[in-house]
């Protein structure tokens, strides 16, 4: 069952977790919640975007360089949907899952992954949903991939002895007007990959498709070090 995302008391609020229902990741984003590290990060991006003046067009893929950090992220709006990936530098995943006692085991086993924080929100007036089972990445040798879900990520890290969930974005979700969530992605390449990311989600009862292509993982160290 697709879980309700978080609920955005007016438009550019941030999202309120309303008690009576569900939200993804519970917690998860909440200031002191397991995800904070998730969420400061997100925030920290989502504000610098905010601050520059910012027109996306319907289906146009913006690229962004924070001038900050050096690092990049992509966002995408169409048929209701925003849609943003921003790069995570490997160093500052590690450091998140590291600060929560994770094994070296189970920490070893992300390095093999770049991360993306990414951030969704429903900006028309009727509800939307995702499936991330349905999405492809696609590397520079045609071959197409599956995302690893979070489902799969718990039950691997519950089959190493550890009960971890947080600060991964939902396999799926239901979001009504004005819901937004945010969280990791994961694909299964080193940094510096180039690759095109292939999304679905369901709108006024039809499938909608987008692409963002040449799509960048972090590189290994902070851009300029």
């Amino acid at each position: 069952m697709a879980s309700k995302a978080c609920h955005s008391t007016s438009p550019g609020s941030r999202g309120r977790k309303p008690s009576h229902i569900p939200v993804a990741g519970d917690n998860a984003f909440s200031a002191s919640g397991e995800g904070g590290y998730v969420r400061k990060l997100l925030n920290r991006t989502a504000w610098f975007l905010l601050c520059v003046p910012l027109l996306v067009n319907s289906g146009e893929v913006v690229r962004k360089k924070n001038p900050d950090t050096g690092l990049l992220s992509w966002k995408m709006k169409e048929s209701g949907l925003s849609i943003e990936f921003i790069q995570v530098l490997p160093d500052y995943v590690a450091a998140v899952y590291g600060s929560r006692d994770i094994p070296p085991a189970v920490l070893e086993s992300m390095a093999g992954y770049c991360v993306f924080g990414t951030i969704l929100k429903n900006e028309s007036a009727q509800e939307l949903t995702y499936r991330m089972a349905d999405w492809r990445y696609v590397t520079r040798d045609g071959s197409e991939h599956r995302i690893k879900t979070k489902t799969e990520w718990v039950a691997e890290w519950k089959g190493r002895g550890v009960s971890y969930r947080w600060s991964l974005l939902p396999d799926d979700q239901v979001f009504e007007p004005g819901d937004w969530s945010q969280g990791f992605i994961t694909f299964r390449l080193p940094p510096d990959s180039v690759f095109d990311l292939k999304f679905s989600w369901r709108y006024q009862g039809e499938e909608h498709t987008g692409t963002i292509r040449d799509m960048r993982c972090a590189p290994a160290r902070p851009p300029g070090e």
